[in-house]
């Protein structure tokens, strides 16, 4: 039975919320119609799913019971006071996770059936995701956990709010999705933390939505750590609606698993939006990672500021498509976008396609590629120095990949990030030290 098979012998569909139960209903047709995407979907040209799609998944959630404190350790930021949220095989674990006081935090299951969060369920969920693709339709339609989290006007959350999706592989492989919400009010401000990853050498496909809304004035910043093992998988869709004078930003540090495929969509509902999209992408081996942007400039006053950069070695494919939107409205806006890209083996690929869509005559607008290898005459220079081939070929791939990780806003996640660089590259070496 194929896995499309399976979903459809095991989609149900009711819900004690109206609102969500039609959601679901509407998201298991389009998917239906749809099935999964195959390299024919012109947004799915170079990514195949076929690999993640052979394996026989649970898609029921596990109630793991080998998740402990100390598993969670390395997967967490070291030094870094932080509130942690987290879940296993798709169930939140309240003895692992913080209570937080300082913003409402409710799961997502909880919310449905929670009289007073109707409104929400009616005015945001799933106003970004539906019908974005038919994964984010397949997430509409099987979620059933996740978190709802608002934070209030006028709040400066105090510390970083970590999510962690912990795969235990206790029971088989699995399919999990997860879905978030996230309110930021009027001049609030909070930082989150996300990573999907998996404890055992099992099979695991994560299919994850989160919509998140900035109302005025509000601060928003998420940092997307991936770096799983080499059998799990991972397709983010992530949808960002700023009102006015917001500042959003969203930096994803992709350095391992299988498949990752990152949606990653921005849209400026108000004049004085300000939208940050930073990325950093490290391969080896067969591994994959496919980056889809968006920026939607809608309202005139906006800027916009891109970049993402690459290193691929081995057999590793790289795909990025970035795309900025410049409505007639939009006038005054200045959006920037940049992808770089390093191929340090002869098998290593990079398909790179950035776009501008501009029907405003007041803007300034540009993008840019490069695809290119190391500079041998920089190796050369440093060699000359008495630095090993290797550490200089790495300190050349850090200052490369630097420009999209000076602006980490939490000081105990860029050490945390240099390192995870440095143990990609293979090196010893302090990276937050040359940074600095």
């Amino acid at each position: 039975m194929s896995l499309q098979d399976k979903l459809a012998a095991a989609f149900k569909g009711d819900s004690k919320n109206a609102t969500v139960e039609n959601y679901k209903k509407e998201a298991f047709e389009a998917f239906s119609q749809k099935g999964f995407p195959t390299t024919k979907d012109e947004e799915w040209k170079y990514t195949s799913l076929r690999s993640v799609l052979k394996n026989e998944y649970g898609i029921e959630s596990a109630k793991a019971t080998n998740i402990t404190q100390d598993s969670i350790t390395p997967f967490l930021v070291a030094g870094l006071d932080s509130y942690k949220l987290v879940f296993v095989d798709g169930v939140f674990q309240a003895s692992l996770s913080d209570s937080i006081e300082e913003v409402s935090v409710k799961l997502l299951s909880e919310a449905i059936e929670d009289a007073s969060y109707q409104e929400i369920f009616k005015n945001k969920y799933n106003t970004l995701a539906k019908g974005f693709t038919s994964l984010t339709d397949l997430n509409t339609a099987f979620t059933t956990e996740g978190v709802v989290i608002q934070v209030a006007k006028s709040k400066a959350v105090s510390k970083p709010i970590e999510l962690i999706y912990l795969a235990s592989g206790e029971t088989s492989a699995m399919l999990l999705q997860p879905r978030n919400l996230i309110t930021v009010g009027e001049n609030a401000e909070v930082k989150f933390i996300e990573r999907h990853q998996s404890v055992a050498n099992v099979a695991t496909f994560n299919n994850v939505v989160t919509e998140v809304f900035v109302a005025k004035n509000g601060i928003f910043d998420l940092y997307k750590i991936q770096n799983d093992k080499d059998d799990a998988s991972l397709v983010d869709a992530t949808f960002v609606a700023q009102e006015r004078d917001t500042v959003a930003s969203v930096y994803t540090f992709s350095f391992g698993g299988n498949i990752t495929r990152n949606n990653l969509s921005f849209y400026q509902n108000g004049p004085g939006c300000d939208s940050i999209l930073n990325g950093v992408t490290i391969l080896e081996g067969s591994q994959l990672v496919d980056s889809h942007t968006l920026v939607a400039h809608k309202s005139p006053d906006c800027q916009s500021n891109e970049t993402y950069k690459g290193v691929y070695g081995g057999k590793s494919t790289g795909v990025f498509n970035g795309k900025v939107i410049v409505d007639q409205a939009a006038q005054r806006i200045n959006a920037y976008q940049q992808n770089d890209s390093v191929l340090i083996s002869d098998d290593a690929t990079i398909n790179s396609k950035p776009q501008l869509e501009i029907f405003a005559d007041d803007v300034k607008c540009s993008h840019g590629c490069t695809i290119g290898q190391l500079d041998k005459s920089a190796l050369f220079y440093m060699q000359q120095r008495g630095i090993p081939a290797k550490e200089a070929e790495a300190l050349l791939m850090f200052a490369f990949c630097s420009d999209a990780i000076k602006d980490v806003k939490i000081p105990a996640l860029k050490i945390k990030i240099n390192q995870m660089v440095a143990d990609k590259l293979k090196v010893n070496i302090q990276f937050d030290e040359i940074a600095e």
